[in-house]
């Protein structure tokens, strides 16, 4: 393969996307405040919590349910990179040592997890969103360190580093374990008698627009890495077909009626979960067709097909049920 410098046009189109996405999410935050005009005071340009009369159609007990469903969306995502960034990071000798962060964090970010989803509490945890702010954190910098590793390469943004350097998106989904996880504990920190708001925006809604990006972002890496592999099998193409109406839909739902039944977008999001699930088995089967198969394990798991990364579209479907669970139980109209 190739290892000239089509730097122009694969950062051009890395650069479209990334910025497609930022708009994305703009313009649905956007939409979503135009909606609820309520939420920010006039001449303010950050959103106050919106602030709701009293309802008897608010429950306080359905809300820290969602909020415990979150958190074991969350762990799902942590796990997912935990056992992912052990395995790289031990392919590449740990050769800085910077690159046990993901794995401390990430081990914090499922503890915190567990903690979370059996927390009946209404209040959110001061522990709970340090880990998860770590986490955070250390997902940002070790994006910034993946790309600025790619790009140090001879070549550049080619394809040849984009396929085979360090992953761009293990690191990033460190964020979105970070971010589902902040958004349980704010789902929990409302006012009783309250509909449950973040930033503002009813919780709903909010969580339906980030998990929708993030299963697009998921989207992208898994993409990437099954173009690597020129879709030899037909179902490397379900990664970049089933989470994509999934997100589609979930935009939708930040959109929509509260009140709207949404037994397709109920149903697709079980099945990206159940893909996410599903596609380590078909890892694993990448890994028994490896010279040497299983017997062969130490090498053949560290080269072959990742197997803790599809889990990360069960992490983030679990958060689109949760999201679907909150307009239900408190719609906001």
């Amino acid at each position: 393969m190739s290892t000239n410098r089509p730097t122009g046009n694969v950062a051009t189109a890395l650069a479209l996307a990334l910025a497609g996405g930022v708009t994305a999410a703009g313009a649905a935050m956007l939409t979503l405040r135009r909606k609820h005009p309520s939420a920010i005071p006039p001449g303010s340009l950050v959103p106050s919590p919106l602030r709701l009369p009293a309802s008897p159609t608010v429950d306080r007990p359905t809300a820290v349910l969602a909020a415990q469903r979150l958190n074991r969306a969350a762990g799902t995502i942590a796990s997912s990179v935990l056992f992912d960034s052990a395995v790289e990071h031990y392919r590449g000798a740990f050769a800085n040592k910077a690159m046990f962060a993901p794995l401390v964090t990430s081990a914090l970010s499922l503890a915190a997890s567990l903690h979370g989803t059996a927390d009946r509490s209404p209040r959110a945890h001061v522990a709970r969103d340090t880990a998860y702010a770590a986490a955070g954190v250390t997902g940002l910098v070790g994006t910034g360190f993946h790309i600025y590793n790619i790009g140090k390469k001879p070549g550049g943004f080619c394809w040849q580093n984009l396929f085979y350097s360090a992953p761009i998106g293990a690191p990033a989904a460190l964020i979105l374990s970070a971010l589902t996880g902040f958004l349980a504990e704010r789902v929990r920190d409302n006012r009783p008698g309250t509909l449950p708001t973040i930033f503002g925006l009813p919780a709903g809604r909010a969580v339906a627009a980030a998990t929708g990006v993030g299963l697009m972002g998921t989207v992208g890496e898994a993409g990437l890495l099954h173009f690597r592999g020129a879709y030899h099998n037909p179902f490397m193409f379900l990664p970049v077909t089933l989470p994509p109406v999934a997100a589609a839909l979930l935009g939708g739902t930040a959109l929509g009626q509260a009140r709207k039944p949404r037994r397709l977008t109920r149903w697709w999001l079980r099945l990206t979960a159940l893909l996410g699930i599903s596609g380590v088995g078909f890892h694993a089967i990448g890994v028994s067709r490896s010279m040497g198969g299983w017997r062969n394990w130490s090498q053949n798991v560290i080269d072959g097909p990742p197997l803790p990364a599809p889990p990360s579209f069960t992490g983030l479907a679990l958060a689109g049920l949760a999201a679907l669970g909150l307009l239900e139980d408190q719609p906001d109209e």
